[in-house]
């Protein structure tokens, strides 16, 4: 089952389908109910789940949420990057796989400061602006909790 949002209104999809798709480079030629359509991928955004296509000559914003994301999101975890820019806290509890920083290091918003195991998923933990890095309280392979100060920032 898939959540897509279409124009910001909501759908439920089946991952199962009664559509003959045909894929053309960006291009994709369907049939569904005895109906034919022309989609063409005008842009994507990966991470965020997003992309704009134009299904026969009219454009629409789409975002899609398959089952992990549709569970997170229940358990209160969809957003797993990093809120607040003076304290980077644990989204759920882990195990630190990997600091991908080191004290001192100066950090643009977006750079991965470490990759969290959670739910046996790696979740990348992401700076929410620039600065610097001033203490970092936990070491690889380290059990956290919830709400634990990982990284202080400056």
């Amino acid at each position: 089952m898939l959540k897509v949002k279409v124009n910001n209104k909501e759908y439920e999809i089946s991952k199962e389908s009664d559509w003959d798709i045909i894929e053309q480079g960006d291009t994709f030629h369907i049939l569904k109910d005895f109906k034919s359509y022309r989609c063409v991928l005008l842009s994507k955004d990966d991470n965020l789940k997003n992309m704009t296509i134009s299904v026969n000559d009219t454009p629409y914003t789409i975002n899609i949420k398959d089952q992990n994301d549709l569970l997170l999101e229940k358990m209160g975890m969809s957003d797993i990057t990093v809120k607040r820019f003076e304290n980077v806290k644990a989204p759920m509890p882990g195990l630190v796989l990997s600091l991908k920083v080191k004290e001192g290091d100066t950090i643009a918003e977006g750079d991965t400061l470490l990759v969290l195991e959670a739910m046996k998923m790696e979740n990348m933990l992401k700076s929410s602006g620039a600065g610097v890095i001033k203490k970092i309280l936990v070491k690889e392979k380290e059990a956290v909790e919830k709400g634990q100060i990982l990284i202080e920032m400056q």
